[in-house]
């Protein structure tokens, strides 16, 4: 499976964007998806996350309210809504998915680690600034 993420770009405080992660193969039902960013100089963290331990989908708490996560499972495209967005939104984005699989057993709640995902995109680069 290869994870290709686009619709970043430049957008003034306040603006929206959304974000689309389109996978190679079929990864609706079987993964667990999530969103994660790294901003300049800081570690990743993770955004949203869905069919992790948690259950439903999971947000940051900096981005509730703002953030949405979707999947269209007929395109297997994943898909981050970001409204009102804040100058410390800017990053690099980042799609992930796991197989649930390999956490089979475990209470795995998404993580921000590459090594905790099968499959990682190549980031696309959102900046915040007016």
């Amino acid at each position: 499976v290869q994870l290709v993420e686009s619709g970043g770009g430049l957008v003034q405080p306040g603006g929206s964007l959304r974000l689309s992660c389109a996978a190679s193969g079929r990864i609706y039902s079987d993964y667990a998806m999530s969103w994660v960013r790294q901003a300049p100089g800081k570690g990743p963290e993770l955004v949203s996350s869905f069919g992790s331990g948690r259950g439903g989908t999971h947000y940051e708490d900096s981005v509730k309210g703002r953030f949405t996560m979707s999947a269209d499972s007929a395109k297997n495209i994943i898909y981050l809504q970001m409204n009102s967005l804040e100058h410390e939104d800017k990053a690099v984005y980042y799609c992930a998915v796991v197989h649930l699989g390999r956490y089979h057993g475990i209470n795995w709640v998404g993580g921000s680690q590459k090594d905790e995902y099968d499959y990682w995109g190549q980031g696309t680069l959102v900046i915040v600034s007016s």
